[in-house]
């Protein structure tokens, strides 16, 4: 038998992981011709 709180608490994690990713502010610019591809000091946490 499948254990289903295994499946939920991957799920869910993966879920998390996934609003994490779409709520960062740096998904919503496009670079410009200037800009390098390293993100601001502020964005990232140790």
């Amino acid at each position: 038998m499948v254990d289903y709180f295994a499946l939920g608490v991957t799920h869910v994690l993966l879920a998390f992981a996934l609003w994490r990713l779409l709520n960062r502010n740096d998904l919503d610019r496009d670079p410009t011709e200037g800009d390098d591809a390293v993100p601001a000091k502020g964005n990232r946490r140790a």
